[in-house]
Protein backbone atom coordinates (compact mmCIF):
# COMPACT_ATOMS: atom_id res chain seq x y z
CA UNK A 1 0.00 0.00 0.00
CA UNK A 2 0.97 3.64 -0.81
CA UNK A 3 1.92 5.59 2.45
CA UNK A 4 2.77 8.96 1.23
CA UNK A 5 -0.15 10.17 -0.37
CA UNK A 6 -2.15 8.67 2.24
CA UNK A 7 -0.05 9.89 4.77
CA UNK A 8 -0.62 13.91 3.08
CA UNK A 9 -4.27 13.41 3.52
CA UNK A 10 -4.07 12.45 7.12
CA UNK A 11 -1.32 15.28 8.54
CA UNK A 12 -3.55 17.91 7.04
CA UNK A 13 -7.19 17.53 8.26
CA UNK A 14 -7.06 19.08 11.40
CA UNK A 15 -7.11 22.15 13.80
CA UNK A 16 -3.78 22.69 16.10
CA UNK A 17 -0.15 21.72 16.36
CA UNK A 18 0.33 19.82 19.22
CA UNK A 19 3.78 18.83 18.79
CA UNK A 20 3.14 15.00 18.99
CA UNK A 21 4.08 12.93 16.10
CA UNK A 22 1.82 11.27 13.70
CA UNK A 23 2.09 7.42 14.57
CA UNK A 24 1.90 4.60 11.17
CA UNK A 25 1.67 1.13 12.34
CA UNK A 26 1.62 -1.15 8.68
CA UNK A 27 0.15 -4.55 9.19
CA UNK A 28 -0.04 -7.23 5.91
CA UNK A 29 -3.58 -6.36 5.31
CA UNK A 30 -3.89 -2.51 6.54
CA UNK A 31 -2.56 0.71 7.48
CA UNK A 32 -3.37 2.24 10.97
CA UNK A 33 -2.77 6.47 11.66
CA UNK A 34 -3.12 8.15 15.03
CA UNK A 35 -2.51 11.68 14.77
CA UNK A 36 -3.27 14.48 17.65
CA UNK A 37 -5.46 17.43 16.90
CA UNK A 38 -9.39 17.65 16.33
CA UNK A 39 -10.93 16.83 12.93
CA UNK A 40 -12.58 20.21 11.38
CA UNK A 41 -15.33 18.70 9.44
CA UNK A 42 -16.98 17.37 12.59
CA UNK A 43 -18.08 13.87 10.37
CA UNK A 44 -16.51 11.95 7.18
CA UNK A 45 -19.83 12.06 5.85
CA UNK A 46 -19.73 15.70 5.65
CA UNK A 47 -16.33 16.07 3.87
CA UNK A 48 -17.47 13.44 1.40
CA UNK A 49 -20.96 15.08 0.83
CA UNK A 50 -19.84 18.47 0.77
CA UNK A 51 -16.35 18.48 -0.60
CA UNK A 52 -15.38 20.39 2.65
CA UNK A 53 -12.02 22.45 2.35
CA UNK A 54 -9.93 21.01 4.74
CA UNK A 55 -7.55 23.94 6.49
CA UNK A 56 -3.86 23.28 6.55
CA UNK A 57 -2.54 23.05 9.49
CA UNK A 58 0.99 23.01 8.18
CA UNK A 59 0.70 25.06 4.77
CA UNK A 60 4.01 24.65 3.92
CA UNK A 61 3.88 20.52 4.05
CA UNK A 62 0.63 20.87 2.07
CA UNK A 63 2.08 23.05 -0.60
CA UNK A 64 4.76 21.39 -0.84
CA UNK A 65 2.94 17.81 -1.29
CA UNK A 66 0.80 19.32 -3.50
CA UNK A 67 4.00 20.48 -6.16
CA UNK A 68 4.80 17.18 -5.92
CA UNK A 69 1.68 15.57 -7.41
CA UNK A 70 1.52 13.82 -3.82
CA UNK A 71 -1.52 15.31 -3.43
CA UNK A 72 -3.95 16.48 -6.55
CA UNK A 73 -6.31 19.42 -4.91
CA UNK A 74 -5.82 20.82 -1.40
CA UNK A 75 -9.43 19.59 0.33
CA UNK A 76 -10.10 16.79 -2.26
CA UNK A 77 -8.10 14.39 -0.54
CA UNK A 78 -10.44 12.33 2.03
CA UNK A 79 -12.83 11.90 -0.83
CA UNK A 80 -10.02 10.35 -3.20
CA UNK A 81 -9.08 8.41 -0.63
CA UNK A 82 -12.89 6.78 -0.23
CA UNK A 83 -12.84 6.47 -3.87
CA UNK A 84 -9.89 4.73 -4.44
CA UNK A 85 -10.31 2.23 -2.16
CA UNK A 86 -14.37 1.75 -3.48
CA UNK A 87 -12.58 1.34 -7.00
CA UNK A 88 -10.32 -1.24 -5.08
CA UNK A 89 -13.38 -3.23 -4.23
CA UNK A 90 -12.09 -2.71 -0.66
CA UNK A 91 -13.84 -1.98 2.81
CA UNK A 92 -14.05 1.98 3.40
CA UNK A 93 -10.89 3.44 5.48
CA UNK A 94 -12.34 3.91 8.80
CA UNK A 95 -12.61 7.11 10.77
CA UNK A 96 -12.60 6.82 14.51
CA UNK A 97 -13.17 10.52 15.97
CA UNK A 98 -14.42 9.33 19.68
CA UNK A 99 -11.61 11.25 21.25
CA UNK A 100 -11.66 14.94 20.74
CA UNK A 101 -7.96 15.47 20.37
CA UNK A 102 -7.04 12.61 18.19
CA UNK A 103 -8.15 11.24 14.86
CA UNK A 104 -7.43 7.55 14.47
CA UNK A 105 -7.28 5.85 10.58
CA UNK A 106 -7.62 2.55 9.26
CA UNK A 107 -7.07 2.02 5.60
CA UNK A 108 -7.90 -1.69 4.58
CA UNK A 109 -6.46 -3.69 2.03
CA UNK A 110 -8.49 -7.07 2.07
CA UNK A 111 -11.70 -8.28 1.86
CA UNK A 112 -14.04 -8.38 4.50
CA UNK A 113 -17.09 -9.23 3.26
CA UNK A 114 -17.55 -11.51 -0.36
CA UNK A 115 -21.11 -10.01 -0.94
CA UNK A 116 -20.24 -6.20 -0.47
CA UNK A 117 -17.23 -6.94 -2.43
CA UNK A 118 -19.71 -8.71 -5.88
CA UNK A 119 -21.95 -5.96 -5.56
CA UNK A 120 -18.74 -3.34 -5.87
CA UNK A 121 -17.31 -5.51 -8.48
CA UNK A 122 -20.48 -5.80 -10.40
CA UNK A 123 -22.08 -2.14 -9.76
CA UNK A 124 -18.76 -0.43 -10.56
CA UNK A 125 -20.85 3.12 -10.71
CA UNK A 126 -22.70 2.94 -7.39
CA UNK A 127 -23.31 5.80 -5.98
CA UNK A 128 -20.72 6.68 -2.83
CA UNK A 129 -23.32 7.63 -0.61
CA UNK A 130 -24.64 4.05 -0.92
CA UNK A 131 -21.65 2.43 -0.58
CA UNK A 132 -20.40 3.94 2.33
CA UNK A 133 -24.24 2.95 4.15
CA UNK A 134 -22.87 -1.17 2.53
CA UNK A 135 -19.62 -0.46 4.07
CA UNK A 136 -20.83 0.46 7.58
CA UNK A 137 -23.58 -2.93 7.31
CA UNK A 138 -20.29 -5.04 6.69
CA UNK A 139 -18.71 -4.11 9.37
CA UNK A 140 -21.35 -3.95 12.43
CA UNK A 141 -21.66 -0.35 12.99
CA UNK A 142 -25.60 0.41 13.23
CA UNK A 143 -27.37 2.38 10.88
CA UNK A 144 -29.61 5.62 11.95
CA UNK A 145 -32.97 5.40 10.99
CA UNK A 146 -32.84 7.30 8.17
CA UNK A 147 -29.56 5.74 6.54
CA UNK A 148 -31.34 2.42 7.20
CA UNK A 149 -34.71 3.84 5.67
CA UNK A 150 -32.27 4.84 2.37
CA UNK A 151 -30.66 1.82 1.88
CA UNK A 152 -33.74 -0.50 2.62
CA UNK A 153 -34.66 1.06 -0.02
CA UNK A 154 -32.06 0.28 -2.71
CA UNK A 155 -32.64 -3.67 -1.79
CA UNK A 156 -29.26 -4.14 -1.44
CA UNK A 157 -29.31 -5.29 2.69
CA UNK A 158 -31.52 -7.90 4.42
CA UNK A 159 -32.44 -8.52 8.28
CA UNK A 160 -34.07 -6.33 10.56
CA UNK A 161 -33.63 -3.13 11.94
CA UNK A 162 -31.11 -2.43 13.65
CA UNK A 163 -29.44 -5.89 12.14
CA UNK A 164 -28.57 -5.16 9.08
CA UNK A 165 -26.46 -7.79 6.85
CA UNK A 166 -25.51 -7.41 2.75
CA UNK A 167 -27.85 -8.92 0.91
CA UNK A 168 -25.92 -12.42 -0.97
CA UNK A 169 -29.14 -12.74 -2.97
CA UNK A 170 -28.99 -9.55 -4.50
CA UNK A 171 -25.06 -9.61 -4.84
CA UNK A 172 -25.70 -13.07 -6.67
CA UNK A 173 -28.62 -11.69 -9.30
CA UNK A 174 -26.21 -8.65 -9.74
CA UNK A 175 -23.62 -11.27 -11.24
CA UNK A 176 -25.89 -13.25 -12.93
CA UNK A 177 -27.47 -9.90 -14.63
CA UNK A 178 -23.32 -8.77 -15.48
CA UNK A 179 -22.85 -12.53 -17.16
CA UNK A 180 -25.99 -12.32 -18.96
CA UNK A 181 -25.46 -8.79 -20.75
CA UNK A 182 -21.86 -10.27 -21.33
CA UNK A 183 -23.17 -13.22 -23.27
CA UNK A 184 -26.03 -10.91 -25.07
CA UNK A 185 -24.41 -7.63 -25.17
CA UNK A 186 -25.85 -4.65 -25.21
CA UNK A 187 -28.14 -3.16 -27.83
CA UNK A 188 -27.24 -1.07 -30.75
CA UNK A 189 -27.52 2.31 -29.32
CA UNK A 190 -24.76 1.82 -26.46
CA UNK A 191 -22.51 0.79 -29.25
CA UNK A 192 -23.48 3.66 -31.74
CA UNK A 193 -23.05 6.04 -28.58
CA UNK A 194 -20.29 4.70 -27.66
CA UNK A 195 -18.50 5.54 -31.19
CA UNK A 196 -19.93 8.75 -31.55
CA UNK A 197 -19.01 9.73 -27.75
CA UNK A 198 -15.45 8.99 -29.44
CA UNK A 199 -15.72 10.79 -31.79
CA UNK A 200 -16.91 13.87 -30.74
CA UNK A 201 -14.00 14.11 -28.19
CA UNK A 202 -11.41 13.28 -30.71
CA UNK A 203 -12.55 14.43 -33.95
CA UNK A 204 -12.11 11.54 -35.73
CA UNK A 205 -12.15 7.61 -35.40
CA UNK A 206 -10.28 4.76 -37.55
CA UNK A 207 -11.01 2.12 -38.00
CA UNK A 208 -8.50 0.19 -35.99
CA UNK A 209 -9.93 2.44 -32.69
CA UNK A 210 -13.40 1.75 -33.46
CA UNK A 211 -12.31 -1.98 -33.30
CA UNK A 212 -10.05 -1.53 -29.99
CA UNK A 213 -13.60 0.42 -28.70
CA UNK A 214 -15.78 -2.37 -29.43
CA UNK A 215 -14.86 -5.44 -29.76
CA UNK A 216 -14.06 -6.31 -26.01
CA UNK A 217 -17.67 -4.92 -25.82
CA UNK A 218 -19.29 -7.48 -27.68
CA UNK A 219 -20.61 -11.11 -26.96
CA UNK A 220 -18.40 -13.16 -26.03
CA UNK A 221 -20.55 -16.05 -27.84
CA UNK A 222 -18.85 -14.60 -31.21
CA UNK A 223 -15.88 -14.81 -33.04
CA UNK A 224 -13.13 -12.23 -33.65
CA UNK A 225 -14.49 -12.43 -37.09
CA UNK A 226 -18.36 -12.17 -36.08
CA UNK A 227 -17.29 -9.38 -33.94
CA UNK A 228 -15.88 -7.38 -37.09
CA UNK A 229 -18.41 -8.16 -39.00
CA UNK A 230 -21.37 -6.64 -36.23
CA UNK A 231 -18.94 -3.29 -36.61
CA UNK A 232 -19.22 -3.55 -40.37
CA UNK A 233 -22.86 -3.44 -39.93
CA UNK A 234 -22.94 -0.77 -37.44
CA UNK A 235 -20.74 1.37 -39.35
CA UNK A 236 -22.72 1.02 -42.58
CA UNK A 237 -26.29 1.58 -40.78
CA UNK A 238 -24.65 4.59 -38.76
CA UNK A 239 -23.27 5.98 -42.32
CA UNK A 240 -25.51 5.16 -44.70
CA UNK A 241 -29.63 4.76 -43.24
CA UNK A 242 -28.65 7.24 -39.84
CA UNK A 243 -26.44 9.72 -41.89
CA UNK A 244 -24.96 10.29 -37.92
CA UNK A 245 -21.07 9.53 -39.45
CA UNK A 246 -19.34 9.68 -42.54
CA UNK A 247 -16.09 8.31 -43.85
CA UNK A 248 -13.74 10.61 -44.53
CA UNK A 249 -11.05 8.58 -45.36
CA UNK A 250 -10.52 6.09 -48.15
CA UNK A 251 -12.30 2.63 -48.18
CA UNK A 252 -8.98 0.81 -47.05
CA UNK A 253 -7.93 3.49 -44.76
CA UNK A 254 -11.34 4.32 -43.27
CA UNK A 255 -11.32 7.84 -40.91
CA UNK A 256 -15.10 8.10 -39.47
CA UNK A 257 -16.30 11.40 -38.50
CA UNK A 258 -19.50 13.06 -37.50
CA UNK A 259 -21.94 14.08 -40.51
CA UNK A 260 -21.84 17.63 -41.59
CA UNK A 261 -19.07 18.57 -39.57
Amino acid sequence: MRILPIFAIITNSYTIELKERVVVEEKPDELNFVNAGSFIPGSVEKVIQQNFPQKQRNNFLANAMLNLGMIDVIGSGIKKMFTIQKQRFFPLPDYDLGDPNKVKVKIFGKVLNENYTRLLIKNPIMDLDIVMLLDKVQKGFQLSRDEHKLLKSTKLVEGRYPNLFVSSRIAAAIEEKARYIKYRGFDKKYYRDMIIDFIDKNGSASRREINDLLLNKLPDILTEKQKKSKINNLLAEMSSKLRIIENSGSRKYSRWVLAGR
